[in-house]
């Protein structure tokens, strides 16, 4: 089965498995969702990832471990919110200037740019623009 927006598909997964209030969470891997992962664990919306050599076909696997606040029952994740900003049918490009501020800051824009995947505050540091990939908060 071919996965139109693999994007689409990481954040949805994210999304359901922090709803059922599971901690780990496993899908196909690429260098673009590995590096969403990486930015989301430095910015400490989920504890740790790992790429895995998967059994099927020598295709790797990405795992994620999402990060909770609270006591078991009333556990709450850190993780609140995702949303894809650039579709396959409708790409979104942005410059330096106009990067998003996702919830006035507290959330960020991950974008990927001509010098790699990176939040909305390093592009802007940094001064480079690039295709927003999605919204966490």
């Amino acid at each position: 089965m071919t996965i139109s927006d693999p994007i689409a598909d990481m954040l949805t997964r994210i999304r359901n498995v922090a709803m059922a209030k599971q901690t780990l969470v496993s899908m196909p891997s690429s260098n673009l969702k590995a590096e969403i992962a990486r930015i989301l664990q430095e910015e400490g919306y989920i504890k740790s990832y790992e790429v895995v050599d998967g059994k099927i076909a020598g295709q790797k696997i990405l795992r994620l471990r999402l990060k909770y606040i609270g006591e078991r029952r009333h556990r709450r994740p850190i993780l609140t919110g995702l949303q894809r900003v650039s579709k396959p049918g409708c790409r979104v490009y942005t410059a330096k200037k106009d990067i998003p501020w996702v919830l006035s800051g507290i959330g960020v824009a991950i974008l990927s740019t001509p010098k790699g995947v990176m939040t909305g505050q390093r592009a802007r540091k940094i001064g480079v623009g690039g295709e927003i990939l999605c919204k966490v908060w």
